[in-house]
């Protein structure tokens, strides 16, 4: 455990607080339809490197996702077409512009993986319809809990879309980790209000 104070992060690295949320039944909610001119279709097995473009877009370029992004192609395609991993494509004419990523493979709970849109998808409705869409997909199996996790890194508007959906933070952890603009994971200039520190 951290003791209260100010902690030194070393050049190079990053740290985060990661806010790890729960929710143990779906909660009661309106249909969110997706908004006209776009379509949210499931990937079976997709191509690693269509996903990463993807992950990179959504998440990486703005916001510091970069987990996805350091594993081999191989692992990656591993994890890919695992038959408890579900991964949902949302579509504006036919350009993949959101993720909706679920994990099953533990076998009691489902993680909502990553959840995000790229910047042509935002302020339209659309986060809405996705996060409806991962619940009611998750608990149509028999899981005890569905799970997921936010961080400093991530849109400030994270955090609080996800509780107004029905999850309930439980924890909180600070991640330390090397900057990934550092070595080559995602470009120099991406999440530019992170500084950079050598």
């Amino acid at each position: 455990m951290l003791e209260p104070g100010f902690h030194p992060v070393a050049p190079g690295r990053i740290a985060a607080i990661v806010t790890h949320l729960e929710m143990r039944a779906p909660p009661p909610s309106p249909d969110a339809k997706l908004p006209e001119g776009m379509m949210l279709r499931q990937v079976e097995a997709p191509d690693p490197d269509w996903y990463r473009d993807l992950f990179l877009r959504v998440g990486g370029l703005t916001w510091m996702w970069f987990s996805r992004l350091r594993l081999s192609r191989a692992a990656l395609g591993e994890i890919l077409a695992d038959g408890d991993v579900e991964v949902f494509a949302l579509e504006i004419d036919g350009r993949a512009e959101g993720l909706l990523e679920l994990d099953f493979r533990d076998g009691r709970s489902c993680e909502l993986a990553f959840l995000g849109l790229t910047p042509a998808a935002q302020g339209k409705g659309a986060g809405r319809a996705l996060i409806q869409t991962g619940i009611a997909r998750a608990f149509a199996r028999p899981i005890e809990r569905l799970h997921i996790h936010t961080c400093t890194f991530d849109s400030p508007v994270a955090l609080p879309f996800y509780i107004r959906s029905g999850f309930i933070p439980v924890r909180r952890e600070v991640e330390v980790v090397d900057d990934p603009r550092l070595d080559g994971t995602i470009p120099m200039d991406a999440a530019p209000q992170i500084p950079l520190i050598r």
